[in-house]
C-alpha cells in the first residue's frame, strides 16, 4: 500500500506524517511538497518524497504516480486560487488512478455560508465527480488560530471580538492531525463525511479558559463589526487581512461553526482535547 499526502511539511500537514508513521514503515509513505529540500528530513527517515506543486499538473501526475490512498489537505490563499489548486489535484488523481481520497474541508461545508467555505464546496464535488472513493474531513476551527489574539492577551491586550454568542467547535491541530491519520489508514470507505468538531464554546468561554491557563482575569472588549474593522486598521493590519479578519468575526456570529452532531470522538477513538488543556498545551504551561 503506499500513502500520499500532500502539504506534509506544513503545520497540519506535518502533523499527519508524524501520526501515520507511527502506524505503517516509512516506506509506504509518499509525500507531494513544492520544495523537496524542506522535507530532507523526512528522506532521511525513509519517507518517499515528491515535488509536486498543486499550481503545476505535470507535477502532480508524477507525484500521485503509484499513490494508492492520497490526503489532499487544503491549500492557503484566496478563494479562487484554492479552487484553482485543488481542482488541478483531484484531477491529476483521477489520472494516476488514485484508489481513494482523504480531503480536509471545513464544518458543515456543503450548507455554509462561512466565508472560507466556498473553495470546499467546489472541492467535495470535483471529488464526487471524479467516480473515485473518498472520505470528508471537515474540520472546525483550529484553537491555533487564536494564537495571534492570545499572544496580544498576553502582551496586555484584552480580547477583542465581534463575534457575540456565535459557538466554534475548537480543536488542537493534534487532534486533527489523529484524526486524518486514521480515516487515511481505514480501509472499506465510500462517500464517507466526518464532521469533526470540538466542544462548542463561546468567546467567553475561550476567555474563561485562557484567564485560568495565565492565572489572571482576562477582560474582553465587545466590538460590532463595523468597530472591529476599525480596531483591526488601527493596528495597522493590510486591509485585504482585515476584511477576512472581520469576514470570520461575522461567519462565527451567523453561527456557521456552531456543529452539534460531530463525528470527532469516533474517528479519534478518544475524548477531543478539552479547550483548557489545548491552550495550555499551545502555550506550554
Amino acid at each position: 500500500m503506499k500513502y500520499l499526502v500532500t502539504g506534509a511539511t506544513g503545520k497540519l500537514g506535518s502533523k499527519i506524517v508524524e501520526e501515520l508513521l507511527k502506524s505503517i514503515d516509512a516506506s509506504e509513505l509518499a509525500v507531494s511538497v513544492r520544495n523537496p529540500e524542506k522535507a530532507a528530513s523526512l528522506k532521511e527517515r525513509g519517507v518517499d518524497v515528491r515535488h509536486g506543486d498543486f499550481d503545476q499538473p505535470d507535477t502532480l501526475d508524477e507525484a500521485f504516480k503509484g499513490v494508492e490512498r492520497l490526503l489532499i489537505i487544503s491549500a492557503d490563499g484566496d478563494n479562487d486560487t484554492r479552487i484553482r489548486q485543488h481542482t488541478n489535484a483531484v484531477e491529476a488523481a483521477k489520472r494516476a488512478d488514485v484508489s481513494f481520497i482523504a480531503y480536509t474541508s471545513l464544518a458543515d461545508a456543503t450548507d455554509s455560508e462561512n466565508l472560507m467555505a466556498p473553495p470546499h464546496v467546489v472541492t467535495e464535488e470535483a471529488i464526487v465527480e471524479s467516480g473515485i472513493p473518498h472520505a470528508f474531513l471537515r474540520n472546525n476551527w483550529y484553537l491555533e488560530n487564536e494564537l495571534p489574539s492570545i499572544q496580544a492577551v498576553i502582551d496586555g491586550a484584552p480580547w477583542i471580538t465581534a463575534a457575540r454568542d456565535g459557538k466554534v467547535g475548537w480543536a488542537l491541530q493534534q487532534d486533527y492531525a489523529e484524526a486524518a491519520s486514521n480515516v487515511l489508514l481505514k480501509e472499506q470507505q465510500d462517500h464517507a463525511v466526518y464532521e469533526l468538531s470540538g466542544p462548542l464554546h463561546t468567546q467567553q468561554d475561550l476567555v474563561d479558559a485562557l484567564s485560568e491557563v495565565l492565572g489572571r482575569e482576562v477582560m474582553m472588549q465587545e466590538l460590532s463589526l463595523e468597530a472591529y474593522e476599525e480596531t483591526m486598521r488601527g493596528a495597522g493590519l493590510p486591509e485585504e487581512v482585515v476584511a477576512i479578519l472581520a469576514g470570520i468575526q461575522r461567519s462565527i456570529r451567523q453561527g456557521t461553526l456552531e456543529i452539534h452532531e460531530s463525528d470527532f470522538e469516533p474517528v479519534l477513538g478518544r475524548p477531543v482535547t478539552p479547550l483548557q488543556e489545548g491552550i495550555r498545551q499551545l502555550l506550554d504551561r
